[in-house]
């Protein structure tokens, strides 16, 4: 499932997550952390895979298209977690 976005607002749900959030998503998802990491706006290709966002310049960081919107949905559930 596809997902349309900006970067403002996908960098925003990475900020509010709490510590050790990335690290848990990785582990949770059988994912390199770097992985977690580049899908929400992160360059470290070295260590981690490609996340299939595209990212189109533009008003607030631009238009963020997700290919696979399970590492979001996974962020948004531990947001969502008293």
């Amino acid at each position: 499932m596809t997902k349309t976005i900006t970067f403002n607002e996908l960098r925003e749900i990475k900020d509010r997550l709490p510590e050790g959030s990335m690290r848990r998503i990785a582990k949770d998802l059988q994912l390199e952390v770097e992985t977690v990491r580049n899908y929400f706006g992160g360059t470290n290709f070295d260590r981690g895979e490609i996340t299939g966002i595209h990212v189109e310049q533009g008003p607030d960081g631009g238009v963020v298209e997700l290919d696979d919107t399970t590492i979001l949905e996974h962020a948004i559930n531990l947001l969502e977690k008293p």
